[in-house]
């Protein structure tokens, strides 16, 4: 058979090794020859050596088929159905105002052809050197297109870096010049321990009766009051309460003062809450003037008291120290002119003053929402002077202070330095303790505000990060070790599962848990509940705080205490009828108080109602074994206790610790207790009897002691410690 090649122009003879086709009929046959014509096609030719051949010829019939074969199943393509692809044109950037460098960058081209392209864009004969900025548009946008491109109009990217990274927050002013200070009114903050006599004491100096409205004789918050002295100076005092439950409100009072007085009780001396303010006036570098209070108490000792400030760190005049004590009766108003004539004295040597002119510096003492006026804040004004339309911040929160109101409810238009002052127009409620400072405007103050989110959301997304990464390293160093493993094994050898199958779907199961929502009237009463309930860890009950606020009970807290199953606590705020309606009928408890220590008693009895019952022992009967038989029950030897109860009473079914020196050998049930020949349910004390028990293989000896108890399961109660 011959196969000619027509690229080469060559005609051969193969003789190739094929199957023989004897044998083959129909369809077989045809399978057959196909197969030998692509054997035949991939073979090349000897002379030419090309694989690919134009023309193969066994016949002409042969050839015909073929021919028709290959036209059959030939694809007809039109080639006015072929696209064309068009290369990308790049797009390139351009903002306003960009110079003639800028654009070549963008471009990346060189400036010389960038020139080039000026020659044929009107109005670009002003650019001529690089960095000449590029003011019309439009001079741009047709250099791009000569350069064969696309624009997109974007800002500028450098500008905009800026513009991230740019602190926008709000900061105090720098110090004034000396010709420009006058002469202010200290602030004197009363600290003290609990029930000393600081609320009677500011009572009795200012003339009012504020102690009679605070509920149980305890101060809740901080008050802020301003008192005018008989020389016509007037002094700001805060009252921070006494409470341990307050601990960080009064650290607040002691930052934001300027002498603290430290109230002592002569009948009680230096208590813990005495040491603590003591300890926070020394941090804050605050000059301290003591009152001795309660000098004409029955049981009052002075000179003890005297004492304990010694002991305590604290060294008065008389003991060569510069600390002054004054002893003063608050309750009936005795030395009070000495006390006030203390605090004068001690403020003139401070020389206090400030700048009353510029933007407003303070510091916000308290917030609260009223029902009718709204978001309130009581701010203590320490640098400049406060008027109606200013414009503040405060943490991230921000007003426009639309009235003012003195410590007596009455409108004011300016405070000065050294001024308690409550401000209406909050937008959002500031915290106790956060610094005031005056902006130009409502959209700097806004600017402030949204910079300062976004600073604590970007703290929050560093620790989620850190968090992020510890995981990873654990899941890493986890991966790592069972690579290392499988390496080791090997490549036929599997790693197999150690222990069961994970669960797909995880049961979430744990200890009960207390869910509670806190609304208190002010912020500071709400900061310092929850300080107090951070004092609280367990791992049999948990603590979980659902939500928190300032001011009355509204529908939102029913029904997420309603969701969790919780209790809300209400802390001096009221409870709209309505609200208590729906409260009732979604099963909801709404615990009111108006004191913090009976607001906790009641939580530690939740806690304690939803504790698992403790197990018990309670002792019924102790015996002696007298001796030890041995008795004989089919084949086998039972050891028996012959023995004497001596306390109590031996109960049958109860629990039994067999007792040798000093060393519990064994803990069980009888099996059968016998007085004399008689199967007995208990023993009483004085009588003999053999016990037997359960473990057979137990042995006693003569002064083993057997002692009978049983176990009750009884309620828990929480070891909580609020610290008071």
């Amino acid at each position: 058979m011959l196969r000619r090649c027509l690229v080469g122009g060559c005609c051969l003879a193969l003789r190739a090794a094929r199957p023989s086709r004897q044998g083959l009929r129909g369809v077989e046959r045809l399978q057959f020859q196909e197969v030998r014509l692509k054997v035949w096609k991939a073979a090349p030719c000897l002379l030419c050596n090309e694989s690919q051949c134009s023309a193969f010829h066994t016949s002409a019939s042969v050839s015909k088929k073929r021919k028709e074969k290959d036209a059959k199943n030939a694809v007809h393509v039109n080639p006015k159905a072929l696209k064309l692809e068009k290369p990308k044109t790049r797009v390139v950037s351009i903002w306003k105002n960009m110079t003639v460098l800028e654009l070549a960058r963008s471009l990346e081209r060189d400036l010389d052809t960038v020139f080039e392209i000026f020659l044929y864009v009107e109005g670009s004969d002003s650019y001529d050197h690089p960095g000449a900025p590029i003011t019309n548009l439009r001079v741009a946008q047709e250099a791009v297109k000569r350069a064969g491109c696309r624009f997109r109009i974007e800002g500028n990217p450098a500008k905009e870096q800026e513009h991230k990274t740019k602190n926008k927050d709000a900061f105090r002013r720098p110090p004034a010049e000396e010709d420009k200070l006058v002469r202010r009114s200290p602030v004197v903050t009363i600290m003290g321990h609990v029930d000393h006599g600081k609320t009677t004491l500011l009572d009795s100096l200012r003339h009012t009766s504020v102690v009679q409205s605070e509920h149980g004789g305890i101060t809740q918050h901080i008050g802020a009051f301003s008192v005018e002295m008989e020389s016509g100076e007037r002094v700001t005092f805060l009252d921070t309460p006494g409470h341990a439950a307050f601990r960080a409100m009064r650290a607040r009072g002691a930052m934001v003062t300027d002498l603290v007085i430290l109230v002592v009780a002569a009948d009680d001396g230096v208590m813990a809450q005495t040491k603590e303010s003591l300890s926070m006036a020394q941090e804050a570098n605050v000059p301290i003037v003591v009152a001795i209070n309660k000098i004409d108490k029955p049981g009052a000792d002075v000179a003890h008291t005297r004492r304990m400030l010694l002991n305590a760190g604290i060294q008065l005049e008389e003991q060569g120290g510069e600390v002054q004590a004054v002893e003063v009766s608050a309750l009936n108003g005795l030395n009070l002119d000495q006390l006030m004539e203390a605090v004068v004295t001690q403020a003139e040597l401070l020389n206090l003053r400030a700048d009353p002119n510029g933007a407003v510096e303070g510091v916000v003492v308290e917030s609260r929402t009223d029902p009718g006026r709204g978001k309130l804040a009581t701010c203590v004004i320490q640098r400049g002077t406060l008027s109606r339309g200013a414009v503040l911040v405060a943490g991230t929160a921000w007003a426009k202070v639309r009235n003012m109101f003195d410590d007596a409810g009455r409108s004011i238009k300016s405070a000065p330095p050294s001024t308690p002052v409550e401000v209406i127009g909050w937008r959002q409620l500031p915290s106790a303790g956060d610094v005031v400072l005056e902006v130009e405007g409502e959209r700097r103050a806004t600017e402030v505000v949204e910079w300062r989110q976004a600073e604590q959301e970007r703290l929050k997304q560093a620790e989620d990060e850190a968090a992020i990464q510890e995981k990873l390293q654990e899941h890493l160093k986890q991966y790592r070790a069972q690579r290392e493993e499988k390496r080791k094994r090997g490549i036929r050898y599997k790693l197999r599962q150690r222990g069961p199958r994970p669960k797909e779907v995880i049961e979430v199961s744990g200890p009960p848990r207390v869910s509670l929502v806190l609304k208190g009237d002010v912020d500071g009463s709400v900061e310092a509940l929850l300080d107090t309930l951070d004092t609280y860890y367990s791992t049999e009950c948990e603590l979980d705080v659902i939500s928190y606020g300032v001011g009355d009970v509204t529908s939102t807290d029913v029904t997420m205490a309603a969701a969790f199953s919780g209790i809300i606590y209400t802390f001096n705020v009221d409870v709209p009828k309505d609200i208590r309606a729906q409260a009732q009928k979604e099963g909801v408890t709404i615990s009111e108080h108006k004191v913090i220590y009976h607001l906790i008693d009641h939580l530690k009895e939740q806690i304690s109602a939803r504790l698992p019952l403790k197990e018990e022992e309670e002792i019924l009967g102790e015996a002696n074994v007298l001796e030890e038989f041995v008795i004989t029950e089919g084949r086998k030897k039972v050891p028996v206790a012959g023995s004497r109860c001596v306390k109590g009473t031996l109960k049958k079914n109860a629990l039994f610790r067999v007792v040798r020196g000093q060393d519990n050998i064994h803990e069980g049930e009888l099996s059968s207790m016998r007085h004399l020949k008689d199967e007995v349910e208990s023993i009483a004390r004085g009588k003999e009897c053999g016990l037997r028990f359960a473990d057979e293989e137990l042995r006693f000896q003569p002064g083993d002691t057997l002692i009978c108890y049983k176990i009750n399961l009884v309620p828990q109660r929480s070891d909580w410690d609020p610290g008071f």
